[in-house]
């Protein structure tokens, strides 16, 4: 194999590829990148054997062939070279070595047979369609940070993906929840989704898809069936296995029947809220709402720091309430409201409570009361 690319292009693609590879990895093949020249292109390839992404590049393809590397090392050798530096890439079949020389810097690195390479192959992915990639990232941004963390919980560690709505206002729903709060958005449904089976892509391929957006403006094809799931932008293609999980009844603690709607400015709010809660305890971090008419009061006490409390003008006209939430939970959605208004239907001090933008219903957030 020989082949001479150019470093920026290079660098951008073994940027997106060698995330995947895991730092500690117990079988070896799996910390190196699949490099494979042909047809004038460089295809670049690397796999946790959960997720598998390849990107494609054009080259200049002296003589085909491919190899595999590891994949964090090229990644460094390729980032510390100079700019503008054409790259060439030489592997001889009979040396497990490929050589890279940029300038008069010379790397040689240890390569593994392409052969030992695994393949995530996808079978067949019954359901396919197009959103726009600003779409796609929007859903991700929206519900991401309410993925759970806990591995015993495993299907709630990704979002749930799912044909959702009416026959005339049919949607894509993506939804995610740690059992403490949950957030769900509906985007239009598009065309091919109907019918699709409800998935579960897990958090590392949420996050590694959020990252491959990088020109909103394009437009990104996904394909999916019960157990695996595609993205394919520009010249990318993430594959990944799915959490084999049934996603739990999420209508179910979405509120219904919350009459008490709080009407607040969103940037007063979340700066009111980061304010006092510099006071609360790292274990408690809860926030008390006392709302009466027209008045709503923020306030922390930690018996070991002290106490903080603020006071906002806001529309609410319903009977008084105490209630009490994470300070850390109520940051996290206030940051996801789009709009300058937030909106809070509660009910008592119990109960779930609703969070919504007031002019953009699409996404819908519940969080969990504490006790304070």
């Amino acid at each position: 194999m020989k082949v001479t690319v150019e470093r920026a292009q290079l660098l951008k693609s073994l940027g997106h590829v060698h995330r995947v590879v895991e730092r500690r990895n117990t079988i070896p093949i799996l910390g190196n990148v699949l490099v494979r020249a042909e047809n004038a292109k460089l295809s670049l390839k690397a796999t946790d054997l959960d997720l598998e992404v390849t990107e494609t590049l054009a080259a200049e393809t002296a003589t085909a062939g491919s190899t595999t590397v590891p994949a964090h090392m090229f990644y460094d050798i390729v980032r510390k070279l100079p700019d503008g530096s054409q790259i060439v890439l030489e592997a001889d079949g009979d040396r497990a070595v490929l050589a890279i020389r940029a300038g008069r810097s010379r790397f040689t690195l240890q390569t593994l047979p392409e052969n030992d390479f695994p393949d995530l192959a996808a079978g067949d992915l019954s359901h396919s369609f197009n959103l726009a990639a600003k779409d796609v990232k929007r859903l991700i941004d929206r519900t991401q940070f309410a993925i759970s963390t806990e591995e015993t919980r495993y299907y709630l560690n990704g979002i749930y993906l799912h044909a959702a709505g009416t026959a005339t206002a049919a949607t894509l729903r993506g939804v995610a929840t740690d059992g403490h709060r949950l957030a769900q958005l509906d985007l239009v449904q598009p065309k091919g989704a109907e019918g699709m089976p409800g998935v579960i892509v897990p958090r590392k391929t949420v996050g590694e898809v959020q990252r491959l957006i990088e020109d909103t403006e394009a437009e990104m094809t996904i394909e999916l069936s019960q157990a695996k799931i595609r993205f394919t932008i520009g010249n990318v293609v993430l594959t990944s296995k799915l959490i084999d999980g049934t996603f739990p009844d999420y209508g179910r603690v979405i509120p219904q029947g919350n009459d008490k709607e709080l009407v607040v400015d969103k940037k007063d709010f979340e700066n009111a809220v980061d304010r006092v809660s510099t006071i609360s305890s790292e274990r408690g971090r809860a926030v008390k709402l006392s709302l009466s008419p027209g008045k709503l009061v923020l306030s922390v006490t930690n018996p070991d720091s002290g106490s903080a409390t603020e006071e906002l003008e806001v529309e609410y006209a319903s009977d008084a309430l105490d209630i009490g939430f994470n300070s850390r939970y109520l940051l996290d959605i206030a940051a996801q409201i789009e709009g300058d208004v937030a909106v809070l239907k509660l009910a008592d001090p119990g109960s779930p409570t609703l969070v919504q933008d007031k002019d953009d219903k699409s996404a819908l957030y519940v969080l969990m009361p504490m006790r304070v």
